[in-house]
């Protein structure tokens, strides 16, 4: 699953874990877990977690025995929500690799 279109203006690694938590909304996932679906070092990640909490798009848990990051709802695409159907391919590339 992707992060919503507003939130998609971003640098790309904030993008990239924005997704990546997106997928895992229900469980969450840790530091370790966004290192391995997200392909940057581990200061560039900690850097934008750092960004994306500050502006109140992720939040992080304390679980049983370890820190769970989880997005926030409001990016979260609405599964319900009428999908464009008359795009076309290049749009959808476009979009999809931020053109």
């Amino acid at each position: 699953m992707r992060a919503r279109r507003e939130f998609r203006d971003r640098p790309d690694v904030e993008v990239a874990v924005l997704d990546a938590l997106a997928d895992r909304a229900d469980e969450g996932m840790t530091v370790f877990e966004i290192r391995a679906a997200v392909e940057a070092d581990i200061d560039t990640i900690e850097d934008a977690l750092a960004a994306l909490k500050s502006d109140d798009l992720i939040r992080v848990e304390n679980g049983d025995d370890r820190v769970v990051i989880r997005v926030a709802d409001r990016v979260i695409p609405d599964p319900d929500a009428e999908t464009n159907t008359n795009r076309s391919f290049v749009d959808t590339l476009r979009e999809r690799f931020g053109l």
